[in-house]
């Protein structure tokens, strides 16, 4: 999804969004350093496989999905990182790792580290590497209607 059609698609739903443009980042970390917004609340899209489906797991920039906490809040037996090669055709004219966090545009669940429930506000990627979208996080609950999971540990932590 262009950016274009992402703020299309919130201007369709009447939401009120800040864009942020910065300078070119590839990892969460240096994206919300550049953008001047804390790792904690800017949020980060993996992707990853459900028993064999393709879903987007959203989590602070700050943190790292632990795959056993994944497991068992999904309460399924297999969950894995997908691998570039798996999604990167599923996200045209997105870059590849910065697809916005909304899986119902693309067919798949979107589920959302609890943590990020608790903010007044998301900001994520919004398609490309140097711009990212920053709406009410209401108002992204209520578009995406993502499943809210604990999922997520710091970075650094086991």
């Amino acid at each position: 999804m262009p950016v274009q059609k992402l703020k299309e698609f919130l201007d369709r739903h009447q939401v009120k969004y800040v864009r942020i443009i910065h300078s070119a980042a590839y990892t969460a970390q240096e994206i919300a350093a550049s953008a001047h917004i804390p790792g904690r609340e800017l949020a980060k899209t993996v992707m990853i496989k459900v028993d064999g489906q393709m879903a987007m797991a959203v989590l602070p920039a700050s943190s790292r999905v632990d795959m056993e906490l994944l497991r068992e809040a999904l309460g399924t037996r297999h969950v894995a990182l997908a691998t570039e090669y798996e999604f990167s055709d599923r996200f045209p004219g997105c870059e590849t790792g910065a697809m916005p966090p909304f899986g119902n545009l693309f067919g798949m669940n979107t589920y959302v580290a609890e943590s990020l429930t608790e903010d007044e506000q998301i900001a994520f990627n919004a398609g490309s590497h140097t711009e990212l979208i920053q709406l009410d996080y209401a108002d992204f609950q209520e578009l995406v209607q993502p499943i809210a999971i604990r999922m997520s540990v710091p970075l650094g932590v086991g």
